[in-house]
C-alpha cells in the first residue's frame, strides 16, 4: 500500500525540503514553500506499455513536412513559424488583462471558419461559459463547431475529449487546471508538471493542436517549473504596457520555427488588430522644427522597427539634476550623460533630463546609445536635427561609436520609408558601402563628429 509523506516544495523552482523554510536554499526566494504530500509506490502515470521500444535507422524513419494551418492573421502566423503546427502544444504567457484570451479567441475564431468540418473547445477555468461566450460575441465568433466548457479538473477534461473528439484545444489556465490524483492545491509545481505532462501525452497521441495560458510571476516568468517551458513546443510571450495600446507578441521557443520573429498588435474595442507598419506606428508626428528629438532603427527579432527618442534637458535650480527615464534603461541614459559631459564639455549635472520613447515602446538593447546622445544634445543647444535623419550606433566609455548588427536589413527599412540620412560608425559604412541606396550614409569614429553631421 502507498505511504504518504508530507514535504515541502519551493513554488518557483521545485526544490524539496522535508520542513518548511522561510527562504528557499536553492533559488533565494523568501515564502515560496508550500505543504505538498508525496505518496510512495505510486507508479509514473502517462506511460504506454504497448509501445515499441526498440531503436530505428534513420532510413527507416517516415518524415512528412509538417501540416501547418494558416489563421490568416499574419503576425500571429508569422511567430508561430509560418502557421499552427498540427499536433502541437504551444504555451502563452503574460501578465494579467494583456489580451492573452483575447488572442487566443480571435485565433480560435479564424480556425473555426478556416476548417468548419472541425471541432474547437474552449475550456476555461477561471470564467463561466457565459463570460467566454460574451467575449467570443464580441470578436465575432459565432460558428457553430466552437464549444465552450468550463472546468479545471483534468480527469472530467479528458473525458470531454474524448466524447467530443475537437481538432483544437485551448486550456485557459494550466494554473487553475488540476489533477484529482495529485493531492496538492492547483498552482502548486506538482499538478501544474503533472497536467502539462498529462496534456502533451494526450496532445501527441491524438495529433491535438493545444493551447495553454500560463500566468506570470512578478517577474515576468511563466509561474510553475522551469520544466513546464521544457516540455512544450512553443513557448510565446505576449508583452505590452496596459497604458499603452500596442502588444508585441514573442516567440521564447519554438521546435517549428524560428525564435527571432515579433508581432505587432494594437488592442481596439473590437479585439487586437495587427500593425501593418509598425515603423509609422511608433513614429510621433512632431511640430516643424522641433528640438530634442532623434529617430532610430531597432531589431524586434529580423523586422526592423524606426522609433523616435525625445529628450529634455532643462536647467535645474536646486543642484542636483534629475534622470527620469520612460523606455530606456536609466543607468544606460546615466552613462551616456556622463559621456556628454566628458567629451562635449557641457555642463550636464545642473540639468534635469527626461528621456521618452514614443509609443510605449522598450528598449532593451544599445543600438540607440547615438540617437540619445542625438536628442540630449538637440534639446539643450535648443537645435532641432533634421526629421529625415537616422541615428544608428553603440556609445562606449571611451567616446568611440561601435556598429550595430544586421545593418543591411535596416538600411533596407530607411530607403524603403523615404529616409535621407543615416549616421553610423566608420566600421558599419565599410560593410554596406557597396549597398546601392538613395539614403546618404555618413560614419563617424568618434561620438563627437556628430556635430558636424547634424547641423
Amino acid at each position: 500500500m502507498a505511504k504518504e509523506k508530507i514535504q515541502y516544495q519551493c513554488q518557483e523552482c521545485g526544490f524539496i525540503s522535508p520542513k518548511w523554510l522561510g527562504r528557499c536554499t536553492d533559488c533565494g526566494v523568501w515564502n515560496s514553500f508550500k505543504e505538498e504530500v508525496s505518496i510512495k509506490g505510486f507508479s509514473a502515470r502517462g506511460v504506454d506499455s504497448d509501445k515499441k521500444t526498440h531503436a530505428y535507422r534513420i532510413d527507416e524513419i517516415n518524415f512528412d513536412n509538417t501540416d501547418r494551418i494558416i489563421t490568416g492573421i499574419s503576425e500571429f502566423d508569422r511567430v508561430m513559424g509560418g502557421g499552427i503546427t498540427q499536433g502541437s502544444l504551444t504555451l502563452i504567457g503574460g501578465e494579467p488583462g494583456i489580451g492573452k484570451s483575447t488572442l487566443l479567441m480571435e485565433v480560435c475564431g479564424k480556425i473555426s471558419k478556416l476548417m468548419p468540418n472541425e471541432k474547437i473547445l474552449y475550456v476555461s477555468g477561471e470564467e463561466s461559459e457565459a463570460q467566454v461566450a460574451n467575449r467570443a460575441k464580441r470578436l465575432g465568433v459565432r460558428e457553430n463547431n466552437f464549444f465552450i466548457y468550463h472546468q479545471n479538473v483534468w480527469e472530467k477534461i479528458k473525458d470531454e475529449l474524448n466524447r467530443l473528439k475537437p481538432k483544437f484545444l485551448v486550456i485557459d489556465s494550466i494554473q487553475t487546471t488540476v489533477s484529482a490524483e495529485i493531492p496538492s492545491a492547483g498552482g502548486t509545481v506538482s499538478q501544474v508538471r503533472e497536467v502539462t505532462f498529462e496534456l502533451m501525452n494526450y496532445s501527441k497521441s491524438h495529433g491535438l493542436t493545444s493551447f495553454a495560458i500560463g500566468h506570470v510571476t512578478k517577474d515576468g516568468n511563466i509561474s510553475g517549473p522551469k520544466l513546464l517551458e521544457h516540455m512544450v513546443d512553443t513557448v510565446v510571450y505576449f508583452e505590452g504596457d496596459q497604458q499603452h495600446f500596442y502588444r508585441l507578441l514573442r516567440a521564447i521557443k519554438n521546435r517549428f520555427g524560428n525564435t527571432n520573429e515579433v508581432g505587432i498588435f494594437e488592442m481596439q474595442e473590437d479585439g487586437l488588430k495587427e500593425v501593418t507598419n509598425p515603423s509609422g506606428y511608433f513614429l510621433d508626428q512632431s511640430f516643424q522644427g522641433s528640438f530634442g528629438r532623434a529617430i532610430t532603427c531597432l531589431l524586434e527579432g529580423t523586422r526592423p522597427l524606426l522609433v523616435e527618442i525625445q529628450a529634455l534637458v532643462t536647467e535645474n535650480k536646486f543642484g542636483t539634476g534629475r534622470r527620469t527615464t520612460q523606455g530606456v534603461d536609466h543607468n544606460r541614459v546615466a552613462m551616456l550623460v556622463a559621456v556628454i559631459e566628458k567629451y562635449f564639455e557641457l555642463p550636464f549635472s545642473f540639468c534635469d533630463i527626461y528621456v521618452n520613447v514614443v509609443g510605449g515602446m522598450k528598449l532593451e538593447g544599445r543600438d540607440a546609445d547615438l540617437a540619445i546622445i542625438a536628442a540630449l544634445i538637440s534639446s539643450y543647444q535648443k537645435k532641432p536635427l533634421s526629421e529625415k535623419a537616422i541615428f544608428l550606433g553603440e556609445v562606449g566609455l571611451t567616446g568611440e561609436v561601435r556598429p550595430v548588427n544586421m545593418i543591411d536589413t535596416r538600411v533596407k527599412e530607411i530607403t524603403k520609408l523615404g529616409y535621407e540620412q543615416l549616421i553610423i560608425s566608420e566600421r558599419a559604412l565599410e560593410k554596406i558601402k557597396n549597398s546601392k541606396t538613395k539614403v546618404r550614409i555618413r560614419g563617424i569614429r568618434k561620438v563627437q563628429e556628430i556635430l558636424n553631421v547634424c547641423y
